[in-house]
């Protein structure tokens, strides 16, 4: 193993003080030149730093002879490990050649030397390390092997004399006042000799290294892993104990960080485990981070009886830090399954609903949820009107009403009476009595009346439809009767389909007394479509013997319910 100086420099006052008063290396002409010939030396296998003009530029090699291997382009500034292929004449080219001004081209000659030929060479360029907060001194190799006229020292590519900071030149050697971290880099020792009349620049590096003043007075400091949270793993797979130290910096650093595997309580038997990987890195100036792993191949129910120590040392103490194990619980349903999945179930669910109850949704939407859209103009009746008879009396009765009313009664002012709503409701109980009279004689609607109004010895299914789709609303009085009567099942049932074709038509359920227990146990089975539009249809309750509160609220929703706009009259 190659070696160099190794210098350790403290703080001297004594000797250091007459030059850091007031004083500073003077500028010399260096690597930034506009002489026409330069010449430099440098020591086969070291760094050197390609000088720079005041223009930044490249230096090109120039072949010698024809047979010389390879070209050679460094920018100015470049730092590169030097062989002897190196050694020859350079020029500057900054897309041309560089000329000066009295026209002259400028030239470099490098000459690379063969250290073992060297009488002063020790070996390979120097290393020193300086402490920071006190002042130092940086020798510059091989000073007293040549007769140098001047030394002139640069921090890479800068000159120190141009830094303004406190320092000076003592035979040969770089002297600063107060080292700080920032001084650690790559300098170069420029010796300045004449040889057979020729000006040459011996140019050697130095590495120089800054540490700490401070002894180290500090124990390791673990942030990882935290021994109040148990780390949690799983049966049957591998598991990494991860330990994160930070160390003081200290000279001869050699991090000491191991995990161990305890048995039982504290002071029990304990072992060593295999350390799986270890990095060192220096996060700053004064400490380094130190992240050690160990590995446990195959988890089981033994390992998580046992406790793991991680334990760092320093030359100032020990520190460590003690966890535990648990059991991992898995979940039955991972997120990333369970999310899509739920998803995919509710998307399932929702169009199962919209299949299932399509239908329903669809009256709903029509019957209750679509503005209004009937053009009275298009029609002939302002209400379909669909009842059963629930007794002969109730029959005679509606007969001689229906007998006595004229299709165009509520074109112009009735000769009769103005009609007694309390009269009828007090003697004709039955609502298909009732309303009929009530929409006609007191609104003034027209009514579509089956017995009345139908044409006799036509055919019964068409002439149905036809007059529903000429009606505004179809109103059906729904009672234990009516859903057993084939005849006004169909005109329900021919209402809604109607209704589910065009949104020109309005149904109307008048719910009596005597419904609900149809709906229980109905006579005869209703078709589908009926059964479940009886859930969905908006619908009215008539009751016997309601009282005069209940009474009124029923023909306002009815008034509320009925269309807005009336037929006009098609009778002469």
């Amino acid at each position: 193993m190659q070696t160099g100086y190794i210098l350790l420099f403290g703080v001297f006052p004594i000797f250091l003080e007459g030059c850091c008063v007031n004083s500073n290396q003077r500028d010399k002409t260096g690597p930034r030149t506009t002489t026409i010939q330069q010449h430099y030396r440098v020591v086969e296998g070291e760094m050197f730093l390609m000088p720079c003009t005041n223009n930044k530029v490249t230096w090109h090699k120039m072949r010698a002879e024809r047979g010389e291997n390879g070209d050679f382009f460094f920018d100015c500034g470049t730092e590169f490990l030097t062989q002897a292929n190196h050694s020859g004449n350079y020029t500057l080219l900054n897309g041309i050649p560089f000329v000066l001004s009295n026209g002259s081209t400028m030239f470099l000659y490098l000459q690379v030397m063969d250290k073992h030929r060297l009488p002063c060479y020790k070996d390979e360029e120097a290393v020193v390390t300086l402490i920071a907060g006190a002042g130092g001194t940086i020798p510059c190799p091989g000073f007293n092997c040549t007769l140098s006229t001047s030394v002139t020292w640069y921090k890479g590519n800068k000159s120190i004399s141009k830094m303004h900071r406190a320092n000076c030149v003592k035979n040969g050697g770089l002297q600063l006042c107060t080292v700080s971290q920032h001084d650690t880099g790559r300098y170069f020792c420029d010796k300045h000799f004449v040889e057979q009349g020729v000006q040459w620049t011996f140019r050697r590096p130095v590495a120089v290294t800054a540490i700490p003043f401070e002894e180290v007075s500090a124990s390791p400091r673990i942030t990882l892993p935290d021994e109040s949270a148990p780390q949690e793993v799983e049966l049957g797979e591998r598991h990494t104990l991860s330990c994160l130290v930070h160390f003081p910096y200290e000279v001869n650093f050699s991090p000491q960080v191991q995990w161990y595997m305890n048995y039982g309580d504290k002071g029990g038997k304990r072992n060593l485990m295999q350390t799986e990987s270890q990095q060192c890195n220096r996060v700053t100036f004064e400490e380094y981070l130190v992240t050690t792993e160990a590995l446990i191949q195959q988890v089981t129910a033994l390992h998580l009886k046992h406790t793991y120590t991680c334990m760092a040392s320093n030359s100032a103490g020990i520190s460590n830090v003690t966890v535990k194990l648990k059991k991992k619980i898995k979940e039955k349903w991972p997120s990333l399954i369970s999310y899509p999945i739920a998803s995919l179930l509710l998307l399932a669910g929702i169009a199962i609903v919209l299949r299932v109850k399509w239908l329903e949704l669809q009256l709903i939407y029509i019957s209750r949820l679509q503005s209004e859209k009937v053009d009275a103009d298009e029609k002939e009746f302002d209400v379909f009107f669909s009842y059963v008879w629930t007794s002969p009396h109730h029959e005679a009765a509606g007969l001689t009403r229906s007998a006595q009313s004229s299709p165009n009664s509520h074109d112009s002012p009735s000769p009769f009476e103005p009609f007694n709503l309390e009269h009828v409701i007090d003697n004709l109980r039955p609502p298909e009595v009732v309303i009929p009279m009530v929409l006609e004689d007191l609104w003034g609607y027209r009514l579509c009346l089956m017995e009345r109004d139908m044409p006799p010895g036509g055919a019964y299914a068409n002439d149905v439809v036809h007059a529903i789709r000429r009606s505004q609303i179809l109103i059906c009085v729904v009672s234990a009767d009516y859903l057993s009567n084939s005849n006004a099942v169909f005109v329900l049932e021919s209402g809604i389909q109607v209704l589910l074709q065009s949104s020109t038509l309005k149904i109307l359920l008048i719910r009596t007394s005597r419904t609900s227990a149809c709906f229980e146990q109905p006579d005869s089975p209703l078709p589908s479509v009926v059964q479940r539009a009886l859930k969905v249809l908006p619908s009215l309750d008539w009751n016997l013997g309601q009282t005069e509160s209940a009474t009124g609220n029923f023909w306002r929703s009815l008034k509320k319910a009925l269309p807005k706009h009336r037929v006009r009259s098609h009778f002469p």
